[in-house]
């Protein structure tokens, strides 16, 4: 919608995965989302502009030639890929499709790419977790100069990923690497921080909401935060809540990958842009929900659960963020202004939250090299009405991706 309205000929693809998925796993969107139909429908009528829309799934590989040749793209926005680490995690079923998916289909698109748009610049979303948290290392974007005996070199900086997801998107972002020096293509990919957000600045009207999913798997940390503190439920920081993540506001994400598109890369150029805003605690950030909803007449409390990932919770967290500052990146608001935007939200949506409210507690383990999901067993006690959630590692065992 962004880019339709800075004059730019859009077009979409998608098969609606996430969204059949997360019903699949007992969970919805807390904002309500139209059928695509009406999407299109109600940005021409709200903003008077059209987006073409062609439903198919990138591992089809006729399917996505014969949209790469009907529109012959200048840019190509890669988000078509299975998004959680949690669910990765689930079962061999899960981790298996996730890498397919993602790394099949990302392979599909820089084909399609080589033999009908050898121009096109690719924007491929990837994510800070491939550099992984267990390093005290400042990160660099992308890469770093080394020296080894006597000898100097620039090369990729060592990924550490931490769940079979942050590994498909190393390996995506290698084979990316080689087909710009192998077939010239361009790229840039962008390791992105948690993106925290309800709407940008084209969502003047419900009927373009986007999603805002807050279930274990497909809820970021500040999604499930928020909806915890409308449904009366504490806050639920893993662990100690220690652990450190860069994030980023949704309407910065936007603003960052409309400058990677309107200022591409060159012809065999494989750069990398580091997107996040600000680093957080996961304890701060509960912190920061807690002030707000109180402010706005909620109950907030906050109750540290058992972490069910296998992760560092106490570490260093240095990155370097710096090249889409030099393109021209500002931050548009604190985070305190957009928590306040998202909690006032979702207290209209908070029926369903409540609906699906048993979708928020942690239900896959982390465990490594067993094969199979456990169960995190979780108490909630919601501001006025207590309740016990458990999670079923039985249930967990039985959600199994459709191809």
């Amino acid at each position: 919608m962004h880019l339709a309205c800075r004059g730019h000929s859009v077009s979409g693809v998608d098969n609606f995965w996430r969204r059949n998925e997360v019903k699949k796993i007992g969970s919805d969107s807390a904002t309500p989302i139209l059928e695509m139909p009406e999407r299109l429908a109600a940005f021409k009528k709200v903003h008077g502009r059209e987006i073409s829309f062609f439903e198919g799934d990138i591992l089809d590989y006729q399917f996505l030639s014969d949209v790469m040749k009907q529109t012959r793209p200048d840019a190509i926005v890669h988000l078509a890929e299975q998004p959680s680490a949690p669910y990765s995690m689930m079962n061999r079923d899960a981790a298996y499709f996730t890498q397919n998916n993602n790394v099949n289909g990302t392979l599909n698109v820089i084909y399609a790419m080589m033999q009908f748009a050898p121009d096109a610049h690719l924007v491929k979303l990837g994510t800070m977790g491939e550099y992984g948290y267990d390093t005290d290392f400042e990160i660099p974007e992308g890469f770093f100069d080394v020296e080894y005996k006597g000898k100097k070199a620039t090369i990729p900086f060592p990924r550490m990923a931490g769940s079979w997801y942050h590994w498909s998107k190393v390996h995506d972002s290698n084979n990316i690497m080689f087909a710009c020096r192998l077939w010239g293509l361009r790229s840039t990919d962008i390791m992105q921080g948690i993106v925290y957000g309800t709407r940008t600045r084209e969502m003047t009207d419900d009927s373009l909401l986007t999603r805002f999913d807050f279930d274990e798997s497909f809820g970021t940390v500040i999604n499930r935060f928020c909806a915890e503190a409308v449904a009366g439920f504490p806050l639920t920081p893993y662990g100690q809540g220690k652990q450190r993540r860069g994030f980023i506001d949704l309407v910065d994400s936007i603003q960052c990958l409309t400058i990677a598109v309107e200022k591409p890369a060159t012809k065999r150029e494989y750069r990398v842009f580091n997107q996040l805003d600000e680093v957080y605690g996961v304890s701060e950030l509960a912190e920061y929900v807690t002030k707000i909803g109180n402010k706005l007449g909620l109950d907030v409390r906050v109750s540290h659960i058992p972490n069910p990932r296998v992760e560092k919770e106490v570490h260093e967290y240095h990155v370097i963020h710096e090249k889409l500052k030099q393109l021209g990146f500002r931050p548009t608001r604190e985070i305190s202004e957009t928590l306040q935007i998202m909690l006032k939200d979702l207290i209209r949506f908070k029926d369903r939250i409540l609906q699906k409210k048993d979708a928020i507690s942690p239900k896959t383990k982390w465990v490594g090299g067993t094969g199979s999901a456990q169960a995190v067993e979780v108490i909630l006690e919601g501001a006025s009405d207590k309740r016990r959630m458990v999670a079923n590692s039985k249930k967990s065992d039985k959600l199994r991706p459709q191809l």
